[in-house]
């Protein structure tokens, strides 16, 4: 399916958010994630589909001041 991940389109087999992630390498990566502009739980990824045309943002948090 094509999405749009970071702003970026990508193709993307899905169909889980959880999937999805595991795809680009953060499968277990502590992560915020945005669907469609709105915040993600985490404890909801692996039950939340993606659809064509999603926009998927994936923040990592960072560390220093």
């Amino acid at each position: 399916m094509k999405i749009t991940l970071n702003g970026v389109p990508r193709d993307l087999n899905g169909p889980t958010v959880q999937q999805a992630l595991t795809e680009i390498g953060l499968g277990q990566a502590k992560v915020a994630t945005a669907l469609n502009g709105d915040f993600l739980p985490a404890g909801i990824r692996t039950t939340t589909t993606l659809k064509d045309g999603d926009a998927l943002e994936v923040v990592a948090p960072m560390q220093g001041g």
